[in-house]
């Protein structure tokens, strides 16, 4: 049939709306699948930029001194500055700035290859030359070193090449790349920042080869390391790391839970308490390590009362250690026999533990002739069984044990007084041996047994003053020379069995408890762990996720 003009227009008319719409619904469509592409790309981006690259860590006081070879700097900082020969690892030994190194078969030179392309974040090139630029200097202050027993044995430190540094001892020291390794004093600084070739007044800047670089530093208030964009290593992750100082421990987790403060680090950083709260939070993190040390108590054998073997040896008697590990600790921090946990090298040599027992304690008291008089303290030849215990209120625990023993002791007859003091503080009396009793810890890993042993020899801390007191006090500190020079595995093993058992049979060490390292951060936050040293913290392993 054939069609009018109006129908044809009518036709006309309807494909020509067909075609529109069929474009217009391909339009339509190109523009629906587009677009989550689009917001998928601007999501991963706004992703990217989200993930932080900075961390805001927290200590109770700043960073102080940072001269890598002497003992007043945070060893955390000088961690994220320095770098040492070689470096400890949970498999032992690993290369540093030394890429490798040789033993001579009479265990008295060690030479090392130095690793090369290293420089200092001041441009300084890291070679041989540096380095025995950094150990001249660190001899020149031998005195200050005299817990490493290395330092009687040194006989001379050489560099023949840019490549090649070694050093002679005048005898085998089997502890010798331990105590290159750890934190200080055999760690590096640019010549360049040296005064004049010494370090033992001062450095002109805290120069090292590390992960990370000192930017800013108010005393008392922040400091700030940036990523050493020169380092020769592996780069970290966190790129600014800010260290805010807090002294007062509530106030520290306040900070945490208000977002102004990423991660609190350290054994003694952290009490239980904070950790039994945060315990299956859903915003926190809780990190516990491995024992590293042990909490004790040193008790001073020159001391009118601590003198008498039998008090020292009824205190062992009347401390219960299980309730301090429960009561205190929530079980965190195994109760401690010996001085040293047995599973520590060298230091499973069969001793008997003391135990709890108030009524032992009782008898050594009364039959030492310590009588107990009307006014419940005990006495002997007009003298008051009472006593001091000195700890360091820098530390979260130490008053809150310091208190309950007090406690404890009070009731078998005993006057304790309890007396806190500022690190420094403490520390200078304890090496001076102004004090009866004393809280202490073990060197940690990887110091323990050797360098613990070692600087008991030296007013290094309270062990040589609390000891001055025995009568076998000159053959103990014979034994631990011999150890250090030993060659045979089992002498060195049947001389460590001596002096371990001759300490603990003269009840001066008092073992609390073991303890480990502790991490509080938030969620987010990944890598945090634990070194080999109680004392890193190793912010070049931490990132957060994205």
């Amino acid at each position: 049939m054939k069609m009018s003009k109006k129908h044809k227009s009518i036709s006309w008319i309807l494909l020509m709306v067909l075609i529109i719409m069929a474009l217009t619904g391909c339009k339509s469509s190109e523009v629906a699948e587009a677009k989550p592409v689009e917001t998928s790309e601007q999501e991963e981006a706004a992703v990217v930029k989200e993930v932080r690259k900075d961390l805001v860590f927290v200590n109770f006081r700043d960073i102080r001194d940072l001269n890598p070879h002497l003992y007043a700097g945070e060893m955390y900082a000088q961690e994220m500055l320095y770098e040492t020969l070689i470096t400890i690892t949970a498999d032992g030994y690993a290369p540093a700035l030394a890429e490798s190194w040789e033993i001579s078969e009479d265990g008295k030179v060690y030479t090392f290859k130095m690793r090369e392309g290293v420089y200092f974040s001041d441009g300084e090139i890291c070679d041989a030359y540096a380095i025995k630029a950094n150990f001249d200097a660190i001899i020149e202050n031998k005195e200050r070193h005299t817990w490493l027993e290395m330092m009687n044995l040194l006989v001379s430190v050489e560099a023949p090449d840019e490549s090649t540094f070694k050093i002679t001892l005048s005898a085998p020291y089997y502890p010798m790349l331990t105590e290159l390794g750890v934190t200080r004093p055999f760690a590096m600084i640019s010549p360049k920042a040296m005064k004049e070739g010494h370090t033992k007044d001062g450095v002109l800047g805290h120069i090292g080869t590390g992960p990370y670089v000192l930017k800013e530093f108010k005393i008392d208030e922040y400091a700030i390391f940036e990523a050493n964009p020169n380092y020769w290593g592996e780069k970290p992750a966190i790129e600014t790391i800010t260290v805010k100082v807090i002294p007062d421990n509530q106030t520290r987790i306040l900070a945490l839970e208000n977002d102004e403060i990423d991660l609190i680090y350290g054994k003694n950083m952290i009490d239980a308490d904070t950790i039994n709260k945060y315990a299956g939070s859903e915003t926190m993190e809780i990190a516990l390590s491995e024992p590293t040390s042990t909490r004790q108590l040193l008790m001073n054998s020159s001391s009118p009362v601590l003198g008498d073997i039998e008090v020292r040896k009824a205190i062992q008697y009347a401390t219960d250690k299980k309730m301090l590990s429960e009561g205190i600790f929530y079980g965190l921090e195994k109760p401690a026999d010996f001085l040293f946990a047995e599973t520590v090298p060298y230091c499973n040599v069969g001793l008997k533990a003391y135990g709890y027992d108030t009524d032992k304690a009782i008898s050594l008291l009364e039959g030492a002739g310590w009588i107990l008089g009307s006014d419940g303290i005990r006495a002997k030849d007009g003298q008051k069984l009472a006593f001091e215990m000195l700890y360091n209120s820098n530390s979260v625990t130490e008053k809150t044990i310091s208190e309950y023993l007090q406690s404890q002791y009070s009731q078998l007859g005993m006057a304790v007084s309890i007396k806190g003091e500022e690190e420094q503080s403490y520390r200078d009396n304890m090496k001076a041996g102004n004090f009866d009793m004393v809280f202490n810890i073990s060197w940690g890993t990887p110091y323990d047994p050797q360098s613990s042993l070692a600087a008991m020899q030296r007013p290094v801390y309270g062990d040589f003053a609390a000891q001055q007191g025995l009568h076998n006090k000159a053959e103990i500190d014979s034994t631990i020379s011999e150890i250090m020079v030993s060659t045979s595995e089992e002498e060195r093993q049947r001389l460590y069995s001596e002096v371990l058992t001759s300490l603990h049979e003269d009840a001066l060490y008092l073992p609390l408890t073991y303890e480990c390292n502790k991490a509080i951060y938030k969620k987010g936050l990944e890598g945090v762990g634990f070194t080999q040293s109680q004392y890193e913290v190793p912010f070049a392993d931490m990132y957060f996720a994205k």
